[in-house]
Parts: structure tokens; C-alpha cells; sequence
């Protein structure tokens, strides 16, 4: 019993001092993921090139035989070995150029996928500062652009974000694969350049809002509603009060001005645009895009980049925010909510949308 007693204090004993040891380890780790999470995301940057040579060497090595798979290497490595002559040679006889003048042209790849709030906004924003400490005018920046337009003041900063590329004399050029429309247009029509899938839609150069009105619900049920404003047009229209006629006449004035302010940025951007006709909401497929000017060319964003393959450096520049696992879970459960109260309700708020 006298062994029992002294193995259960020497036990108990350890497992103290293990649990101490445990517990200051997790106050380290711990202390050292918040120093860690103070950073609010990272660049990533991913070789395109890489992955073009890649998936075309894979594809040699299923489809061609022993032999003429040797060949083609052979051939290829011929071909790169002559390349980097001629650009030896090339850097010889330019004697007063750096090497950073030879360079290969580089191309940006950036990627915006907008919803009804523009939430990328943020990451484009950063890839963009990220970028512009590094690109040159022998440059290009491509942007891989997917929206059906939203808030008028969330697109308006977005479209302003790529604006900081052009105005840095970047060649911005706008792929759309599935569709730009309103706020999306918007953002695109700032780019030297805008491509399209052939059914890619494009347009709807228009602004809208709506609302429900419960007032006479409410009446129905004798309840009443009061809102206190200073200001004349604080408010013009509720969703549970009585709108009056002077309220909706101002709402339909700021509606269409706008419209208008909408119909200038176009103008400005793309002047070859006849933007009277086209501004009527209305959306066009690709190739009657083209038609109209909305756009400068029929072709994917695969298709592009692949066209520059390998005369320029492709590289694709994503910001990634660093959200901890609740956040993340958080941010999906308010997306999947958000959506759904937005397809059965639509977008029942007077905010103004494009």
C-alpha cells in the first residue's frame, strides 16, 4: 500500500509538471499566432509560364512515342539555346543598355470575381499596389474581370482602383469570360483594352433601386411609424412609412443623375461609344458588344494569355486576407444568408444599384 501511495503522489506529481509545461507552450504558440495575425494578408504570385510549359510537356509525354518525344526535346532545348544567344548578342551590341532594358516584357495577371457589394475590392486594391511597385510601361496588366454590377459607391472605388494603373501609363487590358454588366461595365470601360467570350455579356448601362412599402400594413394594423430627419431630403423614401409625391420626384432626381454620371464615365473612357444608344440597361453578348464598340475584341482570357506565351513573363498577383477559421465559416454562412434573402426579396433597399 506504502508503494501504491508514493507511485500515486509521484504520478500525480508528473502530470502536474507536464500539464505546467503543456500550458506554457500553448501561451507561446498562442502569443506568437497573434504577433503572426496582426499581418493582415500576403501577395501570392504564381509563374504562368511554368505552368504552360508544364501542361504542354505533360501532354507530349501521353501523346508521343519514346523517340519522337527525344526529338522534340532535343528541338527545344535547340530552340531555347539559340534564344539566349541571340539576346547575349543583343545586350552585346547595345553596350549603354543594362540588361534591364533587354528584359522580357511582363504581364500582370490580376482576377476580380464582384459581387452585388464588390467585396474584392480590398484584394484588388492591394494586388494593384503590389504591382504598380513594379511594373514599367513596356508592361501590361490583364485583368481577369467577372460581374453583374451592384452598389453604386463600391463600384465606383473599384473602377477608381484600376484607373490608378492607366493613369500610371500601364496598358490595362480587361478579360471578360462570362459577364461585366452595369458596375462591371463600369470597371472595364477604364481599361486601354476589353476582350470577351463571344457570349460574354456585356452592358446594361442603367441604374436601378427598389423597395417594398409595408405603410399601409401597418395602418392596416394600427401601428405607426415614425422617422425624425433634419434635412428636407434626409430621407425621401422608407420602406414603413408614407412616401410622398415631392420624396419620390427627388429619389427619381438622384436616380437619374446617376444615370447620367454613369453615361459620362463611359463617355470619357470609351469615346468611340455612341452612349445614348447603348445606355438604355439593356445587355449585349459578345460579339454584338463589338458591334457597338462596348468592347475591342472577341477573345477568352485563356486565350490572350496564351498568346503571350512565351515572348513575355506571365505572372498571376493575388492578395490573400488572412481570416482565422471563424471568420471564414462566419463570412461563408453570411454569403449563403445573404444570397438567398437577396433572390427571394431582390434588392429591396434605396440605396441606388447599377
Amino acid at each position: 500500500m506504502e508503494f501504491l501511495s508514493e507511485y500515486g503522489l509521484f504520478l500525480a506529481k508528473s502530470v502536474t509538471v507536464v500539464i505546467a509545461i503543456l500550458v506554457v507552450v500553448g501561451f507561446i504558440v498562442a502569443s506568437a499566432h497573434r504577433e503572426k495575425s496582426k499581418e493582415k494578408g500576403r501577395i501570392q504570385v504564381t509563374q504562368l509560364n511554368d505552368r504552360f510549359d508544364e501542361m504542354n510537356h505533360v501532354l507530349k509525354e501521353a501523346v508521343f512515342d519514346e523517340k519522337t518525344l527525344k526529338e522534340e526535346e532535343k528541338k527545344q532545348k535547340e530552340e531555347e539555346k539559340k534564344k539566349k544567344k541571340e539576346e547575349k548578342q543583343a545586350r552585346k551590341n547595345r553596350k549603354d543598355a543594362s540588361a534591364e532594358d533587354t528584359r522580357k516584357k511582363r504581364v500582370f495577371v490580376l482576377d476580380f470575381n464582384g459581387d452585388v457589394k464588390a467585396s474584392a475590392t480590398e484584394e484588388l486594391r492591394e494586388s494593384i499596389t503590389a504591382v504598380l511597385s513594379l511594373a514599367e510601361p513596356r508592361d501590361e496588366v490583364v485583368v481577369r474581370l467577372e460581374s453583374p454590377g451592384g452598389l453604386v459607391h463600391s463600384y465606383g472605388l473599384a473602377a477608381s482602383q484600376l484607373a490608378r494603373i492607366t493613369q500610371k501609363g500601364i496598358p490595362l487590358t480587361v478579360c471578360v469570360d462570362k459577364v461585366a454588366a452595369s458596375g462591371g461595365y463600369m470597371m472595364a470601360c477604364v481599361a486601354n483594352k476589353i476582350l470577351a467570350a463571344p457570349f460574354a455579356v456585356i452592358g446594361s448601362i442603367g441604374v436601378v433601386a427598389q423597395l417594398p412599402n409595408f405603410n399601409r400594413v401597418l395602418k392596416k394594423h394600427d401601428v405607426d411609424y415614425e422617422i425624425f430627419t433634419a434635412g428636407e431630403y434626409k430621407r425621401t423614401v422608407t420602406m414603413f412609412g408614407e412616401n410622398t409625391e415631392k420624396g419620390k420626384k427627388k429619389f427619381i432626381e438622384d436616380l437619374e443623375d446617376t444615370h447620367v454620371l454613369f453615361k459620362e464615365f463611359v463617355n470619357e473612357h470609351r469615346p468611340a461609344v455612341n452612349v445614348e444608344e447603348v445606355a438604355t440597361g439593356e445587355i449585349w453578348f459578345g460579339k454584338r458588344a463589338l458591334e457597338k464598340n462596348l468592347i475591342d475584341g472577341i477573345a477568352t482570357s485563356d486565350e490572350y494569355l496564351t498568346s503571350q506565351h512565351p515572348e513575355a513573363d506571365i505572372v498571376a498577383v493575388h492578395y490573400e486576407q488572412k481570416r482565422k477559421i471563424q471568420e471564414r465559416l462566419g463570412m461563408a454562412a453570411s454569403k449563403a444568408i445573404e444570397t438567398a434573402f437577396e433572390n427571394v426579396l431582390g434588392r429591396l433597399s434605396q440605396r441606388h444599384w447599377f
